[in-house]
């Protein structure tokens, strides 16, 4: 099954999934994320779900390319909000 959501709280461990029916906690789900020509996916499970809101997933299983784009994202990310400061 696939399904559509909005991410925020990107970490090197997780992310925050934004939907209206999330997952219960304990599922296994496989996170896909793409921006511009980077894609990024990872095994992970379901820690924690909001009724109405989203989910909070634990990232268990990043490959090597997933790995370098999430950390070039995050450093982007930092750079980013030290200018804004």
């Amino acid at each position: 099954m696939r399904i559509a959501s909005r991410v925020s709280e990107l970490s090197l461990n997780g992310c925050y999934l934004d939907m209206m029916n999330p997952f219960p906690k304990g599922t296994l789900v496989l996170v896909k994320i793409a921006a511009g020509d980077e894609f990024f996916e990872a095994k992970s499970e379901v820690v924690y779900a909001q009724h109405n809101m989203g989910a909070g997933v634990g990232f268990l299983k990043v490959g090597p390319d997933s790995q370098v784009v999430l950390e070039r994202w995050l450093d982007g990310a930092e750079k980013e909000q030290k200018r804004a400061e």
